[in-house]
Order: C-alpha cells, then structure tokens, then sequence
C-alpha cells in the first residue's frame, strides 16, 4: 500500500525539535561558566565592603588623593553572581531577598543560587577537613 507524503506545515518546519526531556518535564542541571566559577571563587577573598557604593566623602578624598576603589565588574550578570558569591562567603545562606531578587533577575535561576550556595559550603567543609588534620 502506497502512500502520499504529508504536507509540511511551514510552522512545524520553523520550531526546534521537541526533546524528551521537554515531553517528561525533566530540566537540565545548572551550570556555571567557567569565568562565573572564577567570579565565585573571586568572591571568597573579596570583602563586604566592596559591594557598598562609596559615599560622597570617601569619593572627594579619592579623586584628591588618588585612593582607587575595587571596582564592580562591568558586566551586570557577572556583577549579579560576585554579589551573591561575596555574600554567601560571609553569611552562607543568610543572603537578603533583594539580593537573590536581583540575581535571578540578572538571568539565574533558583538552580544556580542552590549550585553556588552548595560548592561555597563544600569548599569550607573541605577547607575544615584539612585544618583538622
């Protein structure tokens, strides 16, 4: 028995294949860059006050003075992602809502804010394991 080929819609032939996983509702694991690692990492050695603006005071002394200030990275997404690393280094997971409102906004997920806040509490593990030895 022959056939006639189906006619094709000209949306189906424009859409992304439909994958498993879509069809299942299972999402793929959250992963970081490898520059976004190194801004968590970076994070670790940063202190809390590089995340408050300078006040009119310190920013009249500097221009006189010459004093730099540690500047915030120049991309908002990677600026959302220090914030979050410099607080999760000082406060684990004692971050402020605004905080994780404004790192989800910059394009993360509750996924990453789980991944980051997990490898920051296995690195002081591991940084305690070693200290007790």
């Amino acid at each position: 028995m022959a056939s006639l080929p189906l006619p094709i819609d000209a949306k189906w032939a424009t859409s992304p294949a439909i994958t498993v996983a879509e069809i299942v509702g299972v999402q793929e694991p959250a992963r970081l860059s490898a520059l976004e690692w190194s801004v968590v990492a970076m994070g670790e050695k940063d202190s809390l006050s590089s995340l408050r603006e300078p006040g009119r005071f310190l920013t009249a002394l500097g221009s006189v003075f010459g004093f730099r200030r540690a500047n915030s990275l120049a991309n908002d997404r990677l600026e959302a992602i220090r914030r979050i690393a410099i607080l999760a280094w000082h406060y684990r997971w004692n971050v402020p809502k605004s905080e994780v409102q404004a790192f989800l906004e910059a394009g993360f997920t509750p996924d990453h804010y789980e991944l980051v806040q997990t490898s920051i509490g296995q690195s002081r593990a591991a940084r305690g394991r070693r200290a007790a030895r």
